[in-house]
This record gives structure tokens, C-alpha cells and sequence, in this order.
């Protein structure tokens, strides 16, 4: 690559950068990036023309404040000028604009096109780099249907210098895996097969994954490379040329040769006799090397040759019982019958348990018999089990703690370690053998062996201990402290890293015991396991219909309103797996209905008696249960759970809805209607399975009556009604107002007029706890204010209602009297039905 020249140092860039770096604030910042931005941005609609390294300098700084977080919304042509310029270090900041910033929608698209070509057909062999590397940074499926022509001639071509052909292999490989109806070799394929025995390594190091790539897709059009294959590997594992400076701590070229040798496993055994005693004569000479007295101590020599054996031994595997897809079938289909057996046998491990401590001790067997067929079903069921009994639970830490000491530790056993140690660690830490450090160190001895989603988990556990145990404290904000995870690559990690340090620093006592509280027991409910089990008896459908309680119409979404004046715009429909139940929605208490029956923790599973046809009616108590809060249970009986978890922003709304088919047998005819224009609902929702269904909703103006659910599906061949309200009351879109004492008694005596107080006077139904009360008040929505009633005793709130329409202000003031145990309720806004409204919905509540 050219020498960076003197004069290429951009030091007005340097000064820009040192200047962001020094600022104290974020406020900071963005005033100076703004500075800047104005700068530029008049530099470039000056009159005065820019030089290549004013533009480079300029557009180097765009780039790095886009990298900031900043959207960039000019300075792109600048860049596509920088690719015409003869100088490199022009032509590379303008590549690198364009690599990062410009997508293949943009207008500039066909000139960038241009101008790479025209780097391509010159015969400067570091423009063609830059090129390709632009073209396989990008990657799109525009660059391939531009250049997946030009770049294999680029490759073959016999006055192509070795450093660009490496480029245009690993090029071409990129734009494949892209899209690969539009890389066609056809006759080029030859050509690039003979790559392999081109005299520079680096060539041939990057042509083996191009033909590997193509191997895997094409076997027969590549079929001719492994005879190449095995006299390059030869060449390299026994007669030891070409390695002039490709020896690796002693190790002749490990990165080839392991190529190589994954190449072959993409074929079957040579049936050429030279061929394949050739191939097995560099198998065992990798076997004989790797049986020899290591040459040096360092790692990175055993980890070469290691790579080379283990790779070795799977072409042995493969020589000695055939290539897998011919001999054995797909593999994916053992590998699915040993699935099925694992649940089988976590099912009737639970089933038939007569003891808890029998189905732990079972259960993390199987894991470490078994543990790459387990699902994550099988150690989310054991988890539930472990929580919901509490004379299972210190048996079940100490025996998890124990199977974690063994030195090949299987990873879905330290996803039930790390889970209930975080919970229940603290029933064994009496033992020095198991003290709450040592408990520490033991889990963090396999965090480093474990995949992103278990580390994630294991951080949570860390953060348990600290709530269990404060003497770990210091011990586990040093890990969190570590530049290992508060500066991860991954950004799961590296959130969890930054917001555990800070919540175990900042937090008191009591705040960290309240986060960290304990898991509280599920519900009694269907294994996840023998849901899963069941899905694979056949699909089923469901119907649900959405309703305001009046005639349906079919007017355009955009124009459709209901009859509660709010509109509801349903756009999206998904079927989140069993045991992704994120809300908890299948887990909260049941609110009407029958509960499952109880007895065996698992229903039958050949059971398909169904239920006569049914009718449920409007669900008023669990509507008026959701005036003061938004989560929750909806609906439930014996056949399906409805959940629900809402938001509201000023006059919007999201709203998700959870149906839960509770059974073991398919809903059938299940689909979901509005009187707007909707999409259809998945048209099969499983026995145990749950849809989730998403309704945005906006209030254009106050309004007095709830839509209508109605839900209707056929279960067992009889058909299922329920009616239910939606719980959208206008309440939903208070925004919380502070004000002080004086403000507040002015605003109230401008209310005065007769029509827009609302009062009620009513005796206490839910008891008069001074906490309870104060919630209810919060989950209304409106502010509570402090110290401003001259009775301490009264409540006093005040909030304004966002409606498309107009902004309702409210008042509300509540005196309790407690001898008596009655409440008087007194509402004041600017609207007549407004107060009416809000006062009948909360004495509901008290």
C-alpha cells in the first residue's frame, strides 16, 4: 500500500476530533458538531472551488461524526468526486464514505457504479484493491447485478497481480453468499479451480474459500478440485514446499492446510486409487506430527496444529464410513429423533415423578448425558418446577452446584446453574464447601466458554448474588467493571455490564432488594415441553372478531372512526413460541373461568374430549379492573387466556393482545376483524400456542363507551363465543400535571360552574389502605399532588386529557373518612362529559 505522504496528516482533523474529545457534556458536543457541520456545509456551496484535500479533510470529518450517531444529509457528492482523484489517499476516503454512508438507494448510486469501473478496467493494481473492497463492504444486491460479471474475468486473468486476485476471490465470495442467482460462474469455472495450484499462497488461501463456498451449492460443476486439492495438501503436509513464509510457530501454513481440508469434506472419498493414497498419506502424516514432542511451548503452536487434526480427523470419518449425505441420510434428521427422544423422556420424567428431588436429580442428568439435544424447553420447565416448590429448592442448588464442579460442564447445565444459584444460592452458603464467593468463582470459571445469550444470563446471576450476598460486591463490580464487558463488542452484553455496575452502585439496600426480589412461583400450568411435543400432531386455525358494538362498516382505514370516537389501527400479527411468554401475560392469576384442573402437573396427552358450545358475556368486572392499570390478565376459563399489555403517549396508544390457547387441541376457524380495513390473522394457532395481536390506537375526542371484543372459534367442533370490552376509557390518555397549592385552588375555583363538577359520595368496597389508594390514583394517570389539600388525609390529582380534538384539564379531589368508611369523589374539568366520565370510572375503584 502507498506511504501515507507528510502532508496527508489532515491536522484541522486531528484539532476536531481533540475538541469532541475534551467536551464535558453531550450538550457540548452537539454544539460543537454543529459548529462544524455549518463549516463544512458553507465550504461547500462556496464559490470558491475545493482542492482534493480540503474535500478529503472535509468529508473525513462528515464520516467521523456520522460515526458519532449523527445522520449525515450532505457531503456525498464531494465523496463521489474523490473517487475520480489520482491520489490514493483521496480515492481511499472516498471509498470509505461511500463503503459506510451511501445505500443502494441513493441517487448517486449509477456514478459511484462509474466511477468503479472505471477503477477496475485501469491496470493500477491498487485502485482495482480499493474497488473490490468497496464492492464486497457494500455487498448489496446492486453492486452483484453491476459487477458479478466483471470481477471473475478480474480473477482469472493471467496479467492480474497476486494481491488483486486475492481481492477479487474474497470479492466474489461476498457478493455469492449475497446473492447467488446472480453470481454465475459457468465458464469460468475451470479457471478458478486451477487456482489452487497458482505459486503464491495468499492466492490460493482465498480462492479455497471462494471454491469451497461454491462447492458446497454446486458440488458437480467443482467436482474436478479435489484432486487439487489433494496435491496442494500434499505439497504442503509432506513434501513441505511452498512455505517459505507461511510457517506458523513451526506449523507449516495451518490456515491452508485446514482449508484444504474442509474442501474435502465437501466430497465424497476420492475413487481414484493415486488420488486417495495420496490423501491418506497426508492424513497420516497430520497423525504422526500431531503424536510428536511439540517444538514450542507457546499456545498458538498447539492451537495450529490441533486445527490441523481436528480437521484431519474429520476427513478420517468421513474416509472410513462415506460421505454423510449418501451413506447415512441427512444428519438433521438424526439430530431431530434425538430431539424428540430427550422430550419423551423429560416428559415422563415429570409425569411420573413421585418425588421432586428425583425429577432435579433426572432432569440435570439428561442435561449432562445429553446436553446438545436439549431444549431450552426441557431447563426453562425443570427452572419453573424448582421455584414453584419450596422444599426442592436448596436440594436443587446444592446438586447444581455439585454437577457444576465437573471440568467438562455441559452449557444448558450452566443455564439452570447460573439461574438457580442467582435465586436460591443463598440456602447452601452456609457451607464453607459452597460459600457464596466460592459459588461466585465457580460460575464465572465457565463464563468465559459460554455463548452470548448464557453470558447474558450469568451477568444477571452476578447481580443476584450482589442483592444475596453483599460481601461479593466488590469482587463482582470488578468483573462488571472490566474493559472485557463494559466495553463488549456485544451490545446485550455490554448494556447489562453498564446498567448492573450502575444499579448495584447507586441503589440502596432496600431499592436492590426490590429490583432484585426473588422470581415469584408460576402458575400451575401446561409443561412447555409437552406443548412443544404436541404441536407436532397437526395444524389447527382460530376467529376473532373486533368490534365497537355497533354495525360493522367497510371504510378505509385512514377514514374510519368507531363509534367511541378513538380509532384502532391493527397492523401486526405474530406467534411468539410457548416459552417466549416475555410479559408473563400466561402466568398472571386467572380472572374468570374455571382454573385447570389439578392432579398430574401434565394433561393427557391423547385427550380430545372437547366442550359443548358456549357463550360468555361482557366481562364488566375485568374491564373496570384495568381503569388504573394497564397489564395484565384480560380474560380467562378453561379453554383460553387473554391477556394484555398497553401504552399511552399524549392522544396515542398501543395496545397488544395475548390469546393463550390453554388446551391441547387446535382452535379452529380463528380470525381477527375491525370495521377497518385489517390484516388476516395467523390462520393456525396451536394447542398451547399464543398469538399476539398489536392495535394502535389514537382518541380524536372524548368519549364514553369501550369497543367490543368478540371472539369466536371452534373448539372440539363446538363453537365458542366471548364478548368482551376492550379496556380503551378515556382515563388511558391523562397526562400527569404538577401544580403548586396556590395554582391548584385557582384553577379549581374556575371550574365552578355547575356543569363541570362531577361528584359522587359512596361507601368503600376494597377496604381504605393509604397505599392502595395512592396507586390507584398513579395508575390513573393523573399527578398526585403532595401538601396541597389542607386535610392531610384527602388526595388531591391534576392531569390533562390529550385528545386529537382539544386538551380536557382535570381536577380531582378525594376525601376518604374512615369512621364511616365512605369516600366523596369530586371531578372539575372544562368538559361536562369528561368529569362525568372520570368520576364514574374511579368510584369503581374504591
Amino acid at each position: 500500500m502507498p506511504a501515507v505522504s507528510k502532508g496527508d496528516g489532515m491536522r484541522g482533523l486531528a484539532v476536531f476530533i481533540s475538541d469532541i474529545r475534551n467536551c464535558k457534556s453531550k450538550e457540548a458536543e452537539i454544539k460543537r458538531i454543529n459548529k462544524e457541520l455549518a463549516n463544512i456545509r458553507s465550504k461547500f456551496k462556496g464559490d470558491k472551488a475545493l482542492d482534493g484535500y480540503s474535500k478529503k479533510k472535509y468529508v473525513c470529518k462528515l464520516l467521523f461524526i456520522f460515526l458519532l450517531g449523527h445522520d449525515i444529509d450532505f457531503g456525498h457528492m464531494e465523496a463521489v468526486n474523490l473517487l475520480s482523484s489520482n491520489k490514493y489517499t483521496e480515492k481511499q476516503i472516498g471509498y470509505l464514505f461511500i463503503s459506510v454512508l451511501v445505500n443502494s438507494n441513493s441517487e448517486l448510486i449509477r456514478l459511484i457504479n462509474n466511477a468503479i469501473k472505471n477503477d477496475l478496467s485501469s491496470r493500477n493494481p491498487t485502485f482495482m484493491c480499493l474497488a473490490l473492497h468497496c464492492i464486497a463492504n457494500v455487498g448489496s444486491r446492486e453492486m452483484a447485478e453491476a459487477f458479478a460479471g466483471e470481477i471473475p474475468r478480474i480473477l482469472v486473468a493471467g496479467d492480474t497481480m497476486d494481491s488483486v486476485k486475492q481481492s477479487a476471490a474474497l470479492c466474489l465470495l461476498r457478493l455469492y453468499k449475497a446473492s447467488p442467482d446472480l453470481v454465475l460462474m459457468g465458464e469460468w469455472t475451470s479457471r478458478v479451480v486451477h487456482l489452487l495450484n497458482d505459486q503464491h499462497m495468499g492466492v490460493v488461501t482465498a480462492a479455497i474459500s471462494l471454491i469451497t463456498c461454491l462447492s458446497s451449492k454446486n458440488p458437480d460443476e467443482f467436482k474436478t478440485c479435489v484432486s487439487l486439492a489433494v496435491s496442494r495438501l500434499s505439497r504442503v503436509c509432506v513434501s513441505s514446499t511452498d512455505l517459505q513464509d507461511y510457517t506458523y510457530y513451526f506449523v507449516p501454513a495451518p490456515w491452508l492446510s485446514c482449508k484444504l481440508l474442509r474442501l474435502l469434506q465437501c466430497y465424497p472419498p476420492p475413487e481414484d486409487g493415486a488420488v486417495k493414497g495420496r490423501l491418506v498419506e497426508c492424513l497420516e502424516t497430520i497423525l504422526n506430527k500431531a503424536q510428536e514432542p511439540p517444538k514450542s511451548k507457546k499456545v498458538q503452536h498447539s492451537n495450529a496444529k490441533n486445527a490441523i487434526l481436528f480437521e484431519g480427523r474429520n476427513n478420517f470419518q468421513i474416509s472410513k464410513w462415506g460421505h454423510w449425505p449418501t451413506k447415512f441420510g441427512n444428519p438433521w434428521c438424526n439430530l431431530c429423533s434425538f430431539l424428540s427422544q430427550v422430550l419423551k423422556v423429560a416428559i415422563l420424567a415429570e409425569k411420573y415423578a413421585v418425588d421432586y428431588s428425583w425429577y432435579v436429580d433426572t432432569i440435570l442428568n439428561l442435561i449432562r448425558i445429553a446436553g446438545d439435544y436439549v431444549s431450552e424447553e426441557v431447563w426453562y420447565r425443570v427452572i419453573q418446577i424448582v421455584i414453584n416448590r419450596d422444599d426442592v429448592q436448596g436440594y436443587a442448588a446444592k446438586t447444581v452446584f455439585e454437577a457444576l464442579q465437573a471440568p467438562a460442564c455441559h452449557e444448558n447445565m450452566v443455564k439452570v446453574g447460573g439461574y438457580i444459584l442467582g435465586e436460591f444460592g443463598n440456602l447452601i452458603a452456609g457451607d464453607p464447601r459452597s460459600s457464596p464467593l466460592v459459588q461466585f468463582n465457580l460460575l464465572h470459571s465457565k463464563f468465559h466458554l459460554c455463548s452470548v445469550p448464557t453470558r447474558a444470563l450469568l451477568l444477571s446471576a452476578y447481580i443476584k448474588f450482589i442483592n444475596l450476598f453483599p460481601e461479593t460486591k466488590a469482587t463482582i463490580q470488578e468483573v462488571l467493571r472490566s474493559d472485557s464487558q463494559i466495553r463488549n463488542s456485544d451490545v446485550e452484553l455490554q448494556q447489562r455490564a453498564v446498567e448492573y455496575l450502575k444499579l448495584s452502585s447507586i441503589a440502596s439496600t432496600d431499592v436492590l432488594a426490590t429490583v432484585l426480589e426473588e422470581m415469584p412461583p408460576f402458575p400451575e400450568r401446561e409443561s412447555s415441553i409437552l406443548a412443544k411435543l404436541k404441536k407436532k400432531k397437526g395444524p389447527g386455525a382460530v376467529s376473532v372478531e373486533l368490534e365497537d358494538g355497533k354495525e360493522r362498516g367497510d371504510s378505509d382505514v385512514r377514514g374510519a372512526t368507531l363509534s367511541t370516537k378513538c380509532i384502532f389501527f391493527l397492523f401486526r400479527f405474530s406467534t411468539p413460541s410457548p416459552s417466549a411468554d416475555l410479559l408473563g401475560l400466561r402466568s398472571a392469576a386467572p380472572v374468570s373461568g374455571a382454573a385447570p384442573s389439578a392432579g398430574s402437573l401434565l394433561v393427557d396427552v391423547f385427550s380430545e374430549a372437547g366442550p359443548a358450545a358456549t357463550s360468555a358475556g361482557v366481562n364488566d368486572d375485568g374491564f373496570l379492573r384495568f381503569v388504573c392499570k394497564n397489564n395484565g390478565v384480560l380474560f380467562e376459563n378453561q379453554l383460553l387466556q387473554i391477556g394484555i399489555k398497553s401504552e399511552y403517549r399524549q392522544n396515542l396508544g398501543r395496545m397488544y393482545l395475548f390469546y393463550g390457547n390453554k388446551t391441547s387441541v387446535q382452535f379452529v376457524s380463528f380470525n381477527t376483524t375491525l370495521n377497518v380495513q385489517t390484516k388476516t390473522v395467523e390462520p393456525l394457532v396451536e394447542g398451547g400456542a399464543q398469538v399476539q395481536q398489536v392495535i394502535n390506537i389514537e382518541c380524536l375526542t372524548d368519549f364514553i363507551d369501550a369497543p367490543l371484543l368478540n371472539i369466536k372459534f371452534r373448539y372440539g367442533g363446538a363453537l365458542q363465543n366471548i364478548s368482551l370490552k376492550l379496556p380503551v376509557t378515556i382515563n388511558k390518555f391523562f397526562q400527569p400535571t404538577e401544580m403548586a397549592a396556590a395554582d391548584f385552588f385557582q384553577r379549581w375555583k374556575q371550574l365552578s360552574q355547575p356543569q363541570q363538577e362531577a361528584q359522587k359520595i359512596f361507601k368503600a368496597s376494597h377496604g381504605m389502605d393509604t397505599e392502595v389508594l395512592k396507586a390507584k390514583l398513579l395508575g390513573l394517570g393523573t399527578a398526585l399532588l403532595e401538601n396541597v389539600d389542607p386535610n392531610p388525609e384527602n388526595y388531591v390529582c391534576a392531569g390533562v386529557i390529550q385528545t386529537k380534538a382539544q386538551q380536557v384539564g382535570c381536577l380531582l379531589r378525594l376525601e376518604p373518612n374512615a369512621q364511616a368508611q365512605m369516600y366523596r369523589l369530586t371531578l372539575r374539568s372544562s368538559k361536562d362529559t369528561v368529569s362525568q366520565r372520570v368520576c364514574d370510572l374511579l368510584a369503581e375503584q374504591f
